[in-house]
């Protein structure tokens, strides 16, 4: 079958790392499906991959992608939920949870095999390319408000860095929910797209606040986070889903949390209940994730190559 795979890796150029070509097919085995996958989409999950984040060497080659819908045995439409061994279902109840594509192979393909337990319903409200946005990016950020932040309407969010999936996700989320959310970029194009879809206002990267805000999504890192920090009202919270540009900020800010007593909460994916939250979420409300363009599996590179240069607004999807 026709895959997009990391075939070596390279921690500094991670393209070279990719090649697209025939790989087998999934064997099926008891207590797992066989998924033919109609639509998959990149994160950057998938270039940490590349540069050997959470993938050794001894597992290549090894097929990327942690998100994907698509069709079961059965002819059942249905999503995935890319989170393996947090239950014991599929796998020994002793496994470590991870990730699709860093111990087994990813959804970049025709075909997937997964846990029967990871399986999710398609809500029929929503497409195959609508639906594989959400398990990792939008669950990301489903759980980061909702989940870690216990965001109330009429609070006030500020999220970091318009532009990627997790954060068009929040924008959409938050405003469904009732938050009022401001965003900062640093690209002027990305703030304005934040607007049209719904944040309550805009600024650039690093610029002093209207005022203090009740949490921040934070997944950014070094670059951003002295202003998150210096955001937040005493007792705010900041909830940390990734750190694209590192994980080293100059400054940890040690003095103004525990004077203000500010939260600093970790976030990783979500759980299956959550997703299942999610997909009824947009199939009840009309809120539907938001897609940056939708290119076939053969030209996976070149969307790749967009995502490493940082040329997105939401989301790349990939049809087999």
């Amino acid at each position: 079958m026709y895959a997009a795979y990391a075939a070596r890796i390279d921690a500094d150029d991670p393209l070279s790392a990719l090649e697209l070509g025939e790989l087998p097919e999934p064997q099926a085995r008891p207590g797992w499906s066989v998924v033919t996958v109609k639509a998959a989409t990149l994160n950057h999950h998938d270039l940490w991959s590349l540069r050997g984040v959470g993938l050794p060497a001894e597992r290549l080659p090894m097929i990327l992608g942690c998100d994907a819908a698509g069709v079961d045995e059965q002819g059942n439409e249905v999503v995935i939920h890319s989170v393996i061994g947090q239950s014991g279902h599929g796998v020994g109840p002793t496994e470590p949870r991870s990730i699709l594509t860093e111990r087994y192979q990813g959804t970049f393909a025709q075909q997937v095999a997964v846990p029967t337990w990871n399986l999710l319903p398609k809500p029929a409200e929503l497409s195959f390319a609508e639906a594989a946005c959400l398990p990792t990016a939008w669950l990301t950020a489903y759980r980061m408000l909702f989940t870690k932040a216990a965001a109330k309407p009429g609070e006030t969010v500020l999220v970091q860095g318009a532009g990627g999936g997790v954060a068009t996700a929040l924008i959409v989320l938050g405003k469904a929910a009732g938050l009022r959310v401001w965003v900062t970029g640093r690209d002027e194009a990305k703030r304005a797209r934040a607007l049209s879809l719904g944040a309550d206002a805009v600024f650039e990267s690093g610029a002093r606040l209207p005022e203090r805000v009740d949490a921040v999504m934070e997944t950014v890192g070094a670059a951003t986070w002295s202003h998150s920090v210096k955001a937040l009202k005493p007792g705010g919270a900041i909830v940390i889903s990734g750190a694209t540009s590192g994980p080293h900020p100059k400054a940890a800010e040690l003095n103004r949390i525990f004077f203000l007593e500010l939260r600093v909460l970790g976030s990783t994916m979500g759980t299956k209940e959550e997703l299942a939250g999610l997909l009824a979420l947009c199939a009840n409300t009309g809120v539907r994730p938001v897609i940056d363009s939708v290119h076939p599996l053969t030209e996976a590179r070149d969307a790749f190559a967009r995502l490493a240069k940082g040329e997105v607004f939401g989301k790349l999807v990939l049809t087999p």
